[in-house]
């Protein structure tokens, strides 16, 4: 009997696994996707898409797409730490949101609710091609030598079925089912709060004098939670947190109560409203990071690989991407140009990336739950640099002084060293003006400074390999003008130099000066080395 095949199962319909299905059929995989729950979410949950973030979009073509999606609250810029909305303001958090960061990259901050974005990323993956599967759920994985083979059941109908698989993508959320089958540990705090969302209706105008929240942190005697707005006008949903060691639970939720805690969160105790939603399940935040990332054909990514507190809005970027680093892999894996053990990198380069971001969510939260501002400003990391400068420590590039590593760096002065993202230059074409960001999507990108024609040979080295590289002169002599003069400096290289850009836009590798001997032998042996064929 014949049994279905597919490249890559990914499990889990959230914002990871939808982009992970984007990302993959991009770099030309077909993978089937099975999720649970009959639809996408119906919770704004993850509300900010960080920069980085809409840059991967923009490379698959669905930057507009989710701009256009974005939330009515767009234009807020205030993040507060309130007693009650209508009195006292605790603190009030710095918000890269407002910032003008077109200095960094081509693309910005996005104000966009979780069930907003969702239903984008699922027709996106209808249109590619996914093989899109609500209402169904992964029961059982076995691996062999030559993949594995997944029990699936149809809860709509009971119905079960097995496929075979070469990869799994398990992004089935924080508590992953395939996780807890690995056996596969996460450490960390664990869970800090339990909660209870729902939606309202009222008038808080009064409350907030004037001021445009993205959220409101509430803490006082009678309620812990969060208010958020969903349209700037009368449409609220308030995270309200629970304690069951003190015997509370979501049953005590009812509407009355509801309506009390609404009130004392916005501080007005005779506040007209009313609760439009008190069933939805409860929650909690958490912070864990998966002990490993990889376990051989099974790869983690998103809350699956590491849960943290929605301070910050770091939680669904770091998960996109986890998927966007997983996905040309995948495809260079799966297409028979990269060896199996490039995969492993994935585990080198995310991890350490999650254990920082878990770190800095948790220092955010502690100022919500109570902690002065300037108790842990020197150990906090702007969201800038957490968006852009993170560095991966090793995995697939050729490094430089492994010994200097260090966790992030400043965007406003990038390296250019392997490991870290390819740095945005405004460079001028045929066509006009444009970042180096864009030249990236697909495959692999060499950039030189100055003419391309010493390293022209690095096309025809890669071809032999059965991979796509395209070789960019930028300055003078070369193929872009280099509008702003900031090129070399940016990229840590001089006249003649030289720096490879994988398809996820980090730097593999870089010459600082002309090359050296063979250009064809030096790439072919580079790239055999960053693809894991030798």
């Amino acid at each position: 009997m014949s049994q279905e095949k597919v490249p890559v199962l990914i499990v889990g319909g959230g914002l990871a696994g939808l982009s992970a299905a984007v990302f993959l059929a991009h770099h030309g995989v077909k993978a089937t996707l099975v999720e649970r729950h009959p639809g996408t979410s119906t919770h704004p949950k993850a509300r900010a898409i960080n920069p980085r973030t809409m840059e991967l979009y923009r490379a698959v073509g669905m930057e507009e797409r989710v701009k256009a999606g974005r939330s009515p609250i767009s234009g807020n810029t205030d993040l507060v730490h309130v007693e009650t909305l209508a009195g006292n303001e605790r603190v009030r958090m710095p918000n890269a949101s407002i910032e003008d960061i077109s200095r960094i990259s081509p693309a910005q901050w996005t104000l966009i609710d979780q069930n907003q974005l969702e239903p984008i990323l699922r027709k996106r993956a209808e249109e590619v091609g996914v093989d899109l599967r609500f209402h169904t759920r992964l029961d059982a994985a076995t691996e062999d030598a030559e993949g594995i083979t997944a029990t699936l059941t149809d809860t709509a109908t009971g119905t079960s079925s097995t496929l075979r698989a070469a990869y799994v993508v398990a992004a089935d959320g924080s508590r992953s089912p395939v996780r807890e089958l690995l056996g596969i540990g996460a450490h960390g705090r664990g869970t800090l709060t339990n909660l209870v969302s729902f939606f309202f209706d009222a008038d808080l105008k009064e409350a907030l004098r004037g001021r445009k929240i993205i959220a409101a942190y509430v803490n006082n005697p009678d309620v812990r939670g969060t208010i958020i707005p969903l349209d700037n006008d009368r449409k609220w949903v308030i995270n309200v947190s629970f304690f069951p060691d003190k015997g509370q639970s979501a049953d005590d939720f009812t509407p009355q109560r509801c309506v009390e805690l609404v009130r004392a969160a916005v501080g007005v105790p005779d506040l007209p409203l009313t609760i439009e939603s008190v069933d939805m399940p409860a929650w909690d935040i958490s912070a864990r990071v998966a002990d490993s990332f990889t376990a051989s054909r099974f790869l983690i990514a998103g809350d699956a690989a590491h849960v943290m507190p929605p301070t910050g809005a770091f939680g669904a970027s770091t998960g996109i991407q986890d998927a966007y680093n997983l996905a040309w892999k995948l495809g260079l894996v799966l297409g028979g140009k990269a060896g199996p053990a490039l995969l492993d990198t994935y585990d080198a380069e995310r991890r350490p990336v999650a254990e920082e971001t878990v770190r800095q969510a948790m220092l955010r939260f502690a100022v919500r739950e109570g902690k002065q501002l300037k108790d842990v400003a020197k150990d906090l990391v702007d969201e800038t640099t957490m968006t852009f400068g993170y560095a991966y420590p090793a995995g697939a590039f050729a490094g430089e002084a492994p010994e200097l590593w260090t966790v992030t760096e400043d965007p406003d002065k990038p390296s250019g060293r392997p490991g870290t993202r390819a740095p945005h230059v405004v460079v001028e074409g045929a066509h006009g003006p444009f970042s180096t960001v864009d030249l990236f999507p697909v495959g692999f990108t060499l950039l030189t400074a100055g003419p391309a024609d010493p390293w022209g040979a690095a096309a025809g080295a890669a071809r032999d390999l059965g991979l796509m590289l395209r070789v960019h002169g930028i300055g003078e002599g070369g193929d872009y003008t280099d509008a702003e003069g900031t090129f070399p400096q940016k990229y840590g290289i001089s006249d003649g130099g030289a720096v490879l850009v994988r398809p996820d836009g980090f730097v593999a590798w870089r010459s600082r000066s002309g090359p050296e001997g063979d250009v064809g032998q030096t790439v072919t042996g580079l790239l055999r080395q960053i693809l894991a064929l030798d």
